[in-house]
């Protein structure tokens, strides 16, 4: 039986479609997309958005800093999980090496619905970007648990260490500058 996203090769083997796309020139268009959005979404806060947020009522002000934040979260765990793949895709790193890298990567950051109080009055250009965001976002967590297996449930003890260390750490080494 063959499950959602895997492809059988002539030796009846099954090839995950996400790792083959991941693991592929195909990956390219996939990374390209995700570093073309978080640079659009950084040109739009520090600039179009920042205007526009002083033009908000306070409940829309308020909805709009949470979800920057939530934004940038998700954009940037979603870009260290790329630049991961890129290393291992370019041969940086060894599969095993982003596996044991990539359990630093968070996909499930949230975000507020479009019933929260003061979201219809954020800007379109930026709930647009939220939303791509959050469909990259999807895609990459679904082709992450096709390649590395079910994500645990969330944990809700405290996090040990720093976030941000980890983040470095995390960069420093999908760009092998440890």
């Amino acid at each position: 039986m063959r499950v959602m996203g895997e492809a059988e090769i002539g030796t009846g083997q099954l090839v995950s479609l996400a790792e083959r796309r991941v693991f592929s020139s195909s990956f390219k268009p996939l990374y390209n997309e995700g570093m073309a959005l978080v640079e659009q979404a950084a040109e739009y806060l520090d600039g179009e958005g920042r205007a526009e947020a002083k033009r908000l009522s306070r409940v829309a002000a308020t909805l709009y800093a949470a979800e920057s934040m939530r934004l940038t979260t998700r954009l940037m765990q979603v870009a260290s999980w790329l630049l991961l793949q890129r290393a291992a895709n370019s041969g940086e790193m060894t599969r095993d090496q982003v596996a044991s890298e990539k359990t630093k990567v968070r996909l499930d950051t949230a975000s507020a619905n479009e019933a929260a109080p003061g979201w219809a009055e954020l800007p379109g250009a930026f709930r647009d970007i939220v939303t791509r965001s959050l469909s990259l976002q999807a895609l990459v967590r679904r082709m992450d648990e096709q390649i590395y297996g079910a994500s645990h449930e969330v944990s809700l003890a405290p996090r040990q260490g720093n976030p941000v260390s980890d983040q470095i750490t995390l960069l420093r080494t999908a760009f092998g500058r440890g």
